[in-house]
């Protein structure tokens, strides 16, 4: 596959994955690294990083903006609840077994 159709697929791809997390609010960050072991967070991160790597000048509130589709305040005090004892339970349980691989 030509580089650049690649590149155009993946970039694609990421939008998609941006546009479906902010279509759905409910889904909370807490059970996204439960799960998959990375939230909207981490990947506003790697957006920052990638920017970084470009020489693009962005901060990490604005990568999260981009992620998030709006303020990350705004997103929080709107969509964001507390995690529950089971949550944090199940997540805790995964970072130690991240400890032992």
């Amino acid at each position: 596959m030509d580089k650049q159709i690649q590149t155009e697929l993946e970039a694609a791809a990421f939008r998609r994955l941006v546009e479906h997390l902010q279509s759905h609010p409910e889904v909370q960050n807490i059970d996204l690294m439960i799960l998959a072991d990375f939230c909207r967070n981490c990947l506003a991160k790697w957006y920052l990083g990638a920017a970084k790597d470009k020489g693009v000048e962005i901060d990490y509130n604005q990568a999260r903006e981009i992620i998030y589709g709006m303020p990350y305040a705004d997103w929080k005090k709107r969509h964001q609840t507390e995690a529950t004892p089971e949550q944090l339970e199940a997540y805790e349980l995964k970072q130690k077994g991240k400890k032992h691989e």
